[in-house]
């Protein structure tokens, strides 16, 4: 820094006021620590901005200054990419009191939130002018939407509707240099020279701070159905999205595929109730929606029923009241959690094409099982885009510290196999400081050139974020 730290605190509260510069170290204690306790860091403050032009302020004056400055919504990355560095100069720029929900257009189809909002405030915002915003992930309650921007969050639901790229059509950014950036839109159509706001979706604030989204909303269905299904392999899997698409068309808004041991694991830990009768190896929640109800039950159980005529599945439940729906997505969201309870767990956010979903997983498990006698695979995820959360439990009274030490060694084996099928290291949880590392040896050196000088040319001072993606 160029300021001592008194000086730099004083002209930050002077900008957001003494009561949102905190450095009190039990009320930032939650800001320094990622969700999975990979990473912990320090922080010279937690600044929390109640203003776009508050924002901007305290950006040009760390800028300036040369504080760095880490973003952070609702700290629910997976990453790293929300937690500042260990040597306590940088700055946490909270986004949470930017709470506005500044316009919803149900004829566009557009809402406009401000980065603080969560995502299921924006979900309740939608739905109370009739629409849907489709947006869904566990952690719904308390990630907020510039988060979600930031990281070009995934989701359940990105078979029908696509990730937060998708759904994002304008930006609100501050830059570094306290320039704020109004790309925000409701236009479906603007063929204006480059994507401005696609810069900052994705770049995990390492270019500037969203500081407001337009998003799109879409209709509200008047109809959805639920189904947890038992079958014998993610090959059947495949078939049954293939049946379940040609019955219902783009009706399919999620496909998660789930194995035995995942399932068994979540029951046995009392976090959710088994939906079927039996313990089949694989399971599927698959659920559907539609805006013309008349018939969409009927259409819905008549293609389980082709599916299990078929020999595709070998049992299915369907949801007969939204308790049921809610205990079948309980099981699936409940998965980290129990993985949790059975030790140490390594992580892997993987996505190859569709299609190649069951040989990843065939290849993958039996190479960890050969680097880690014991290891158990808990592979489940988004079967419908090919994104598969590859995680590894430790085998059974192993020590948990000596089997997470070695989560570099464990992702060389399954990012082989990822690379060898022209797949992505990283579907939905991004890059942050987990996989900065990573990103350099396996990005085309092109297309690393071009990110390295984007983050020059709006960075020059290399305040925003550093450390993560690049």
């Amino acid at each position: 820094m160029k300021v001592d730290r008194e000086a730099a605190l004083d002209a930050l509260a002077g900008i957001v006021g003494a009561a949102h510069a905190l450095t009190d170290p039990d009320l930032i204690a939650g800001a320094l620590i990622e969700p999975r306790g990979l990473f912990r860091g320090k922080a010279l403050a937690l600044v929390r901005p109640g203003s776009t032009a508050e924002v901007a302020a305290v950006l040009a004056w760390c800028d300036g200054a040369g504080v760095a400055v880490t973003p952070q919504g609702g700290n629910t990355g997976l990453v790293g990419g929300q937690t500042p560095d260990e040597s306590g100069d940088a700055i946490i720029l909270s986004t949470r009191r930017l709470k506005a929900i500044r316009d919803i257009d149900p004829h566009a189809d557009v809402m406009i939130c401000e980065a603080g909002v969560t995502l299921a405030e924006a979900q309740a915002a939608a739905l109370d002018v009739d629409r849907l915003f489709p947006l869904s992930l566990a952690a719904e309650g308390t990630c907020t939407i510039g988060g979600n921007a930031s990281t070009n969050a995934g989701g359940v639901a990105v078979i029908a509707y696509g990730n937060a790229r998708d759904l994002v059509t304008g930006v609100e950014a501050v830059l570094p240099n306290g320039e704020i950036v109004n790309a925000l839109s409701k236009l479906r159509k603007d063929n204006t020279g480059y994507d401005v706001k696609g810069l900052f979706v994705g770049s995990e604030g390492t270019l500037g701070v969203v500081t407001a989204a337009s998003l799109r909303l879409f209709p509200n269905p008047r109809a959805r159905a639920t189904a947890f299904v038992g079958l014998e392999s993610p090959e059947k899997a495949l078939d049954l999205l293939a049946l379940a698409r040609a019955r219902l068309g783009g009706g399919v808004t999620s496909f998660e595929l789930i194995a035995r041991f995942a399932s068994d694991i979540t029951v046995r830990h009392g976090l959710a109730r088994a939906p079927l009768a039996g313990d089949p190896p694989w399971s599927v929640l698959i659920e559907a929606s539609t805006q013309i109800p008349q018939g969409f039950d009927e259409a819905f159980a008549a293609m389980l029923e082709a599916a299990f005529d078929e020999g595709v599945i070998d049992d299915a439940v369907i949801a007969a009241s939204l308790d049921q729906r809610h205990a079948f997505w309980t099981l699936r969201e409940s998965i980290p959690e129990a993985q949790n309870r059975e030790g140490g767990s390594i992580k892997h956010d993987v996505s190859v094409a569709v299609g190649d979903v069951p040989a990843f997983i065939a290849e993958a498990t039996k190479a960890v099982e050969a680097f880690e006698p014991g290891a158990r695979v808990c592979a489940f995820g988004h079967l419908g885009d090919g994104n598969i959360h590859f995680n590894v439990s430790q085998p059974v009274a192993a020590d948990r510290d000596a089997f997470v030490a070695r989560w570099d060694a464990m992702n060389e084996v399954v990012h082989a196999i990822v690379a060898r099928m022209g797949g992505s290291f990283s579907a939905e949880h991004g890059v942050g400081r987990l996989k900065r590392d990573l990103l350099a040896r396996v990005k085309d050196p092109g297309a690393l050139d071009v990110m390295r000088r984007i983050k020059a040319a709006l960075d020059p001072n290399g305040i925003m974020n550093p450390g993560k993606v690049l």
